[in-house]
């Protein structure tokens, strides 16, 4: 559970969590500071929660995502790797984790996958390296295609930014990288497509091992 401070309530809610204080507020005072336009009559304030990096030890399934600059695409993204039974995920530069847009994207999933925040993805990847996971960049020239690999093994399917992918110094540190054919027109997925597919690849493979 993540530690709440304080909840605040509109009129007519019947709000009680033990141990935390329940202010009962005017109206129209939620609508105010909510970051919706319809907003529910509550509002809770909770203390971030991160992990360490070294935590994910003995971790055998994370996501990475490098300078994701879209909160929708972040929160939509972590909902599906906890979807798909992720350890944790990595969060590299980019959007706040916590920007209120992604974790509403999210649909709760925040709160239930490990988060690590990691300036610099490659840190991120030779520890993840160290701990023994394998490091699978995401290119759409690479000539291995993603279900060609066994996803099996310790993994860290690593993702870049929507309009640039994963930069140079990203991809001479992932240990391979793979691609996922388009038949269409598009060049490219978007990345929580891409996210999706490859998280799910991961899944079926353990699933059917």
């Amino acid at each position: 559970m993540w530690p709440l401070e304080e909840v605040f309530v509109g009129e007519g809610a019947a709000v009680g969590v033990a141990g935390v204080k329940v202010t009962l507020v005017a109206p129209g005072v939620l609508e105010r500071v909510a970051t919706t336009v319809t907003s529910r009559p509550v509002v809770a304030v909770g203390r971030q929660r991160v992990a360490a990096l070294a935590s994910l030890r003995d971790a055998t399934f994370v996501l990475v995502l490098v300078d994701v600059a879209d909160p929708g695409n972040l929160g939509t993204m972590i909902r599906t790797a906890e979807a798909a039974g992720v350890d944790a995920v990595v969060v590299c530069g980019g959007v706040d984790v916590f920007n209120p847009k992604c974790v509403r994207a999210s649909a709760g999933s925040l709160f239930f996958v490990p988060i690590v925040r990691c300036p610099e993805a490659t840190t991120a990847l030779d520890a993840l390296a160290s701990f023994g996971l394998r490091c699978l960049g995401t290119s759409s020239v690479a000539p291995t295609i993603y279900d060609e690999v066994d996803l099996r093994e310790r993994v860290a399917v690593v993702l870049g930014n929507e309009a640039h992918g994963l930069g140079a110094d990203v991809l001479g540190a992932v240990d391979a990288t793979v691609s996922i054919p388009i038949a269409g027109h598009s060049e490219s997925l978007n990345v929580a497509g891409a996210a999706a597919v490859l998280c799910f690849e991961v899944a079926r493979q353990r699933r059917t091992s």
